[in-house]
């Protein structure tokens, strides 16, 4: 959260609408968690919020404080994991054996297909957004590259996993 918030900072709409965009493959969570954490992080010392007119209604936005800079700091150093994936595709994949057929598992798998090619748009239009905020510009798209080689990891699985379940 403190990095999304970043050097300019950000709004929970803001935050929110970054997520929306990367479509949960760099983080999930419940929408309601991007409004509700930066108030605990203000909470901790970490963010300083005001008051920002908006269209109808005044917005909150954040900001960085030293402590949340320096925990900023602290935290990027440690070593980073692998990430924790929930996959209901692969989920769905182990129980063939238990389905009235390959087909049944075949038919659920084809969502990913539309899902896939919405997460490119989406990719798409982070991209236009990057190229407006020249201090993260490449790291977003670093990011953004990751993205993709997920997605496309996810098309060349799928067409294994079709190629196989047809052969059944």
């Amino acid at each position: 959260m403190l990095a999304l918030v970043g050097e300019g900072g950000a709004g929970p709409h803001d935050l929110a609408r970054m997520m929306r965009q990367q479509g949960g493959l760099s983080w999930s969570a419940a929408e309601s968690q991007w409004y509700a954490e930066p108030k605990r992080l203000e909470r901790l010392g970490y963010l300083r919020s005001r008051k920002e007119p908006g269209r109808t209604n005044d917005r909150t936005h954040y900001t960085l404080t030293a402590a949340g800079r320096k925990a900023l700091r602290d935290w990027i150093p440690v070593p980073s994991a692998l990430p924790r994936v929930q996959h209901e595709a692969i989920v769905r994949l182990l129980a063939t054996d238990l389905a009235a057929g390959p087909g049944d598992v075949l038919a659920s798998l084809e969502a990913l297909r539309g899902e896939l090619a919405a997460q490119h748009e989406r990719f798409d239009m982070a991209e236009e957004v990057a190229a407006t905020l020249p201090h993260r510009e490449r790291y977003l798209r670093l990011v953004h590259r990751l993205g993709r080689l997920m997605l496309e990891a996810h098309e060349q699985w799928l067409d294994e996993v079709e190629r196989e379940l047809a052969e059944s």
